[in-house]
């Protein structure tokens, strides 16, 4: 038997339901530590939100490469999801998660502590 895979993954309509996907099928999802630390931003569509609540492994869509990424596959950086929450309109996905090495692209923890636009006084 063959491994599931991202495009293979089928949401639950109950949650289907309650997901507000834009026009181009994509929901925002916000991955944070169990810590409280945002690490990164990046894009699901049903079948990624469906393998990362399926798998526990963070499963996103590449909107430049039009293809899916289950975070860690190749660079060995995981992430273990802890939790899915959807906002209160449904428009945006937040993950809990525990990220083993780096988890953004630069090799950096996060995705945000490169550009600072404004800091505390």
């Amino acid at each position: 038997m063959s491994e599931l895979q991202p495009a293979d993954a089928v949401l639950d309509p109950a949650i289907a339901q309650r997901v507000r996907f834009n026009a181009q099928g994509l929901v925002p999802a916000v991955v944070q530590s169990t810590e409280g630390e945002v690490l990164m931003l990046a894009w699901m569509d049903e079948h990624a939100l469906a393998y990362t609540i399926a798998t526990r492994k963070g499963t996103y869509y590449s909107r430049s490469r039009k293809e899916y990424w289950i975070k860690g596959l190749t660079s060995g950086h995981t992430q273990y999801v802890h939790e899915v929450r959807l906002d209160c309109d449904g428009d945006t996905v937040l993950l809990t998660i525990t990220q083993q090495g780096a988890a953004c692209h630069t090799g950096s923890r996060t995705c945000f502590d490169a550009d600072l636009v404004l800091g505390s006084e």
